[in-house]
């Protein structure tokens, strides 16, 4: 894409909108992981939000989605520059992709906060481990049953971070299925093309 003053001008719309729904669910991501850190910690409250299926309820993961690398001294480092190559990436992507669609947009500042929420913790949070030894990892404190089942089945506990990124890479695989490639301008179109 050229870089031409109408291109930039095209551009700054969904540089917005990334930048904007990165920031929201960054925010939104350590507040309440904040809440849950200094009302939920030891004794490991859990409290019934919404029936006997949704709770807040505190863990500390050092893992990754489903408790991933749990434990291993390797999997911290690996998950901080796994996040920042993800960050570089989607910002990327926002430079390359075409500007017509802003969902796409959306998505990847969905990932953004969502990658960068969960990095903040990896660097900076720290608590003891079932045997007692200091180590980083990441607040969870979402908690979701099922309702027919409520003590039995439940899924692994998330956050905001988890959320945002879910909810990301589910807008961002269709936008790039479908959408990544800028839409054909009647220039290129075959009905344009003079007949030779």
């Amino acid at each position: 894409m050229s870089d031409t003053p109408v291109s930039k001008s095209s551009r700054l719309r969904p540089i917005l909108v990334t930048a904007s729904a990165a920031a929201v669910f960054l925010i939104l991501d350590l507040v309440t992981k904040s809440w849950a850190w200094d009302n939920l910690r030891p004794p490991n409250r859990s409290i019934a939000a919404i029936g006997n299926w949704f709770h807040w309820s505190y863990s500390f993961n050092t893992g990754s989605a489903f408790g991933f690398l749990r434990g291993q001294d390797f999997s911290r480092p690996l998950f901080i520059v796994v996040t920042l190559v993800t960050v570089v990436y989607m910002a990327a992507l926002v430079r390359k992709l075409p500007t017509d669609r802003l969902y796409g947009f959306f998505a990847i500042g969905c990932i953004i906060g969502g990658a960068l929420g969960n990095m903040h913790d990896r660097l900076l949070r720290q608590d003891t481990d079932p045997h007692g030894n200091l180590t980083h990892g990441v607040v969870d404190f979402i908690r979701v049953c099922a309702p027919w089942n409520p003590r039995g089945l439940c899924w692994p506990n998330f956050n905001v971070a988890d959320i945002a990124l879910v909810v990301g890479v589910a807008l961002l695989i269709p936008y790039l299925m479908f959408h990544a490639q800028p839409p054909e301008t009647k220039e290129d179109s075959p009905e344009a093309k003079p007949a030779t």
